[in-house]
């Protein structure tokens, strides 16, 4: 075929076609022209097919770059001989061209772009069949490190893109996974020649680029990081535009999609996380049930980027966030309330304050949504929701406690919750002091304030650590004799003598108030039990008023004075009627020391006191005395019908065992610490000795003779 080649085709045109000058190249490949022209005229194609296969083997296929040049030129002119006839003869033509776009001569690239050019030019829409190749190589010259041949693939790049919008050949089905390849590049030019055609193809109506979205998605938002401001702002637009194609299109695959978008809203790029996320906030709003399988995916983008520090991510993953919750879905609709509560148990670990209050907001709205099933992975989150009770921000544990409220509507649940409570404060002392009132005070709130404590009182009635239950004790104490939360409790606790309900919370509640002498001092107090409180106080002895004690008996002092305890003092206005409330103020004023601010407080209280004359006297006009001189037949009467409601010789007897259980672990605590210091000195005293004994005899110091007595 070759050597009927060189018989059509004289040989000094062929010299001239591998001639180091362009010109002379140029005008044999317009007598080649001419040639092939007579040639179709005649209809002689294979003698053409001999031409074109002398040209691609002989010439661009030679190792000399001139007659690769020459030959790029030779494929060119022959098409253009060829015109309308050249469609038949591309498959030879073609890929030779297409071949030299790899040339090491950037030259011979440099022709090749301009031989395909010109090959495009007649052939047009012909050369579709070869779209994906052509694309490929242009994909690689774009980023040609000559600017000549950048230049030259511009050209056709346009050309080629004139072509394919025009053509109806063009398959979107066969060019997508070649895209989706190369949308992983790296190269500046690379990307923008890419965004450049998905910018064209998306403006052809009749190539559905939405539907193929999701192949080349990621892609996308992955140059929303590049470098280049210029990359960054094409990939935008062309992202712009694809959202608003999806907003007005009825048939969008939005589950691919999330998932991507779910990966791309964790990126270290701000604004890729923006554009991420305002993207999944529109399929919130549009997707509808195709998400539904999504949600816990969407969920964990979207938490984290709550507390984003860019204040525009944050305000759109914030209002994603309440459209997601607000969603309606079911378990049929293949909503897994599972993997949900996995992505908010995760979150609850966050660093940041604002992603564990949503975490928690969707523990309460999963919970009210289908507590069902909530309650059915409870195993897994009931532990992570008890140890955010310890968590640094008053805010959340406000919320966590609200969460373990609507868990403790089962009985069993309250009570590991109220378990869980005291073993922590057990074990963390600095939460108790901090958060204890705060943890207590809002689960009154929640659960009811007598439930709430019936349940810690039973509890810690049996609390092995006597040192633990007596400061929780106390903690208690002070909470319900201060808090707002529990003016109900105090109310009913001051009935205790004449109400069921009353006494039932009172008996309840002194179980484990007796940890604490001033707790059941307190306790009497509210209840108006005067006379037991002045028995209790009888009760103490030399080892029981120490220093802890007296720094409770201050407090108390104080509270007294308290809007809480005004019925307590607007009731010593009738002294003759509340003789053991007046005994038992005595009782605590004479236990205080008189230098300190609390013996003055009380005793300018007790000043006050307008005794009757009903009261009998002695001959001294000291008034502390009157209160002592009260008869018999009144302490007899004081209180009489209350005693028989309540069993206070048997209460004041199980005070008394508790508190000789306390001294009698107090005197073990100090045995113990002796032991230890015996121990410890014994080891001193023979490390001492060891030491000694080991100097060698002649190192001593001399023995003093003894003195002669004669």
């Amino acid at each position: 075929m070759a050597a009927d080649a060189l018989t059509i085709i004289p040989g000094a045109v062929l010299r001239n076609l591998a001639d180091k000058l362009y010109e002379k190249r140029k005008n044999a490949a317009l007598e080649i022209e001419g040639i092939v022209k007579q040639l179709s005229t005649a209809g002689e194609h294979e003698k053409i097919s001999a031409v074109i296969g002398l040209l691609s083997t002989d010439f661009t296929y030679s190792p000399q770059a001139n007659h690769r040049k020459g030959g790029l030129i030779g494929l060119a002119a022959v098409t253009v001989g060829l015109t309308s006839e050249a469609a038949q003869h591309l498959e030879q033509i073609v890929p030779a061209v297409l071949s030299s776009f790899m040339d090491q001569d950037s030259r011979v690239r440099y022709y090749a772009c301009e031989a395909l050019y010109n090959i495009a030019k007649v052939v047009r829409g012909d050369f579709i069949i070869y779209f994906n190749k052509i694309f490929d190589s242009l994909c690689k010259l774009s980023a040609d490190s000559d600017a000549n041949v950048q230049s030259a693939a511009h050209l056709l790049d346009r050309l080629v893109k004139d072509i394919v919008t025009e053509s109806d050949q063009f398959s979107i089905e066969e060019f997508i996974p070649l895209l989706r390849e190369r949308m992983n590049v790296l190269n500046p030019y690379v990307r923008q020649f890419l965004v450049g055609w998905i910018t064209v193809l998306d403006s052809v109506p009749d190539i559905d680029m939405l539907g193929f979205l999701p192949d080349f998605l990621d892609g996308l938002f992955n140059m929303l990081s590049d470098s280049s401001h210029e990359i960054r702002q094409q990939a935008d637009a062309a992202l712009s535009e694809f959202l608003q194609e999806i907003k007005n299109s009825p048939n969008v695959d939005y589950g691919r999609m999330a998932e991507i978008l779910v990966r791309r809203a964790g990126s270290s790029d701000e604004f890729t996380r923006l554009t991420s996320i305002t993207w999944i906030n529109e399929f919130v709003k549009l997707g509808g049930e195709q998400l539904v399988p999504y949600y816990a995916d969407i969920l964990g983008a979207i938490l984290p980027c709550i507390s984003d520090e860019e204040e525009k991510i944050r305000v759109v993953a914030r209002e994603t966030n309440e459209e997601l919750r607000g969603l309606k879905a079911d378990q049929t609709e293949g909503f897994d309330i599972g993997a949900i509560l996995s992505i908010a148990k995760r979150e609850l670990n966050s660093e940041h304050e604002a992603t564990r209050i949503e975490a928690l907001h969707w523990f309460s709205s999963l919970l009210v949504r289908g507590r069902a099933e909530f309650l059915a992975y409870l195993d897994d989150i009931f532990d992570p929701l008890l140890n955010a009770l310890s968590d640094p921000s008053d805010a959340v544990v406000l919320l966590v406690l609200e969460v373990h409220a609507r868990i403790a509507e089962e009985y069993h649940h309250f009570h590991h919750l109220v378990s869980y409570l005291i073993r922590t404060f057990h074990n963390n002392h600095v939460l108790l002091e901090k958060r204890g009132a705060l943890i207590v005070r809002r689960l009154c709130v929640l659960l009811g304030a007598e439930k709430v404590y019936r349940q810690f009182s039973t509890i810690l009635e049996s609390e092995g650590d006597l040192d633990f239950a007596s400061t929780m004790v106390q903690a208690l104490n002070l909470i319900l004799l201060t808090s707002t939360e529990l003016a109900d409790l105090r109310s009913l606790l001051k009935k205790s003598l004449v109400d069921s309900c009353g006494k039932d919370l009172f008996l309840t509640l002194y179980a484990s108030w007796c940890h604490s002498p001033m707790a059941t001092i307190s306790l009497c107090l509210l209840a108006q039990a005067y006379s037991h409180a002045s028995c209790v106080i009888q009760s103490l002895g030399e080892e029981d008023i120490n220093v802890k004690f007296l720094v409770q008996l201050d407090k108390l002092i104080r509270l007294l004075e308290t809007p809480v305890f005004a019925y307590l003092r607007l009731q010593l206005l009738e002294p003759g009627k509340h003789t053991w409330l007046l005994k038992t103020l005595y009782g605590l004023l004479m236990l205080l020391p008189q230098q300190s601010a609390a013996f003055k407080i009380l005793r300018t209280r007790l000043k006050t006191v307008p005794f009757s004359e009903n009261l009998k006297c002695t001959s001294s006009a000291n008034p502390y005395s009157q209160i002592l001189q009260v008869t018999e037949d009144g302490n007899r009467n004081q209180d009489a019908p209350n005693n028989n409601a309540i069993n206070f010789s048997s209460r004041l007897q199980q005070f008394e065992s508790m508190q000789q259980q306390h001294r009698n672990h107090l005197k073990n605590q100090l045995q113990s610490q002796k032991s230890a210091s015996a121990v410890i000195l014994s080891q001193e005293i023979q490390r001492y000795e060891e030491a000694h004994s080991s100097i060698p005899e002649m190192s001593r110091p001399p023995s003093r003779p003894s003195r002669v007595v004669s």
